[in-house]
């Protein structure tokens, strides 16, 4: 995973064919090996499919710069990912989660007839700003398909954004994935 994968995550102008691969199969593939990941800093476990990649970037977000750390990795055809966003103000993390939600979208080209929130309850994250998780179609740079899920929540001033992206949904891959997400 490179820097080009905050590109992707936030910025709409970058390219994002390098972090979409091939074809998607089913969760229970031996390409996906699960394992237990905690953040560094943070209250959040969550399973990924395979070994992730770290980075840490400070990138303008909610109109000043704002430390970035992520997590991901490539498996079976679809990028898993975590990012975390430290707005030290707990009264900004509403507004500036919305813009990032917004800047994903966009970034994935989704078309709006496709966005369809789904399901996710996250004991322990902050009262007051919604879990989302949603599902939305899009395009790669290259103009081939893409499906995108995502969840955004909120603990203290730390914001999360937890993406899923491949060439085709993956029911069973998506389910082990969010369902995982635990603030402990």
């Amino acid at each position: 995973m490179t820097a080009r994968m905050f590109r992707f995550l936030i910025f709409p102008s970058f390219p994002r064919a390098v972090l979409l691969s091939a074809l998607a199969l089913a969760a229970c593939s031996p390409a996906l090996n699960w394992r237990e990941v905690r953040p560094e800093g943070t209250r959040l476990s969550l399973l990924l499919p395979c070994k992730p990649d770290k980075a840490q970037k400070v990138v303008p977000l909610g109109g000043r710069p704002t430390s970035l750390s992520m997590l991901g990795c490539d498996a079976d055809g679809a990028t898993f990912a975590v990012a975390i966003a430290d707005v030290d103000d707990p009264s900004q993390a509403a507004s500036v989660l919305a813009l990032w939600q917004d800047l994903a979208l966009a970034n994935m080209k989704a078309v709006p007839a496709s966005r369809q929130p789904l399901p996710l309850k996250i004991p322990g994250a902050s009262p007051g700003t919604p879990v989302t998780r949603l599902q939305a179609q899009g395009q790669r740079a290259d103009g081939t398909a893409v499906s995108g899920q995502a969840a955004y929540f909120v603990q203290g001033s730390q914001l999360f954004q937890v993406v899923m992206y491949a060439p085709h949904l993956m029911p069973e891959a998506a389910e082990t994935f969010f369902s995982s997400l635990k603030l402990e």
